[in-house]
């Protein structure tokens, strides 16, 4: 599960933890789709711009991405449109969660979130 812990608002209760070289590369690519409920969520090894880019080449429709720090706490968010070549955080994150675009009305730059195996 992903909370805001600043608003107490739920933001996906289906979580995959894309943490392995091959679930990292396939993110969505090639899904049709994504739920309302459902998010991945990436994690680097240390706070980076570069490590934390993301590209939508073979993901066929939009989705949001917010980019959190060290601390879990949201330094950027954009809604990724299909077959862009790149976005990447304003600032360096560690982490970044890949959802529904719904999501990002529930969470706002520096907000603290919760994440949840």
């Amino acid at each position: 599960m992903i909370k805001n812990l600043t608003n107490a608002q739920i933001i996906a209760t289906e979580v995959k933890w894309c943490n392995t070289f091959l679930s990292r590369g396939r993110g969505l690519t090639f899904r049709r789709a994504i739920r309302e409920d459902e998010a991945l969520v990436f994690v680097e090894s240390k706070e980076s711009v570069s490590l934390t880019s993301i590209h939508m080449f073979f993901v066929f429709f939009p989705i949001a991405i917010i980019w959190l720090d060290a601390e879990k706490k949201v330094v950027d968010k954009v809604l990724a449109r299909p077959f862009r070549p790149y976005y990447a955080p304003q600032r360096p994150a560690q982490y970044y969660v890949e959802g529904h675009p719904n999501i990002l009305d529930k969470v706002h730059i520096g907000d603290c979130l919760e994440l949840e195996r």
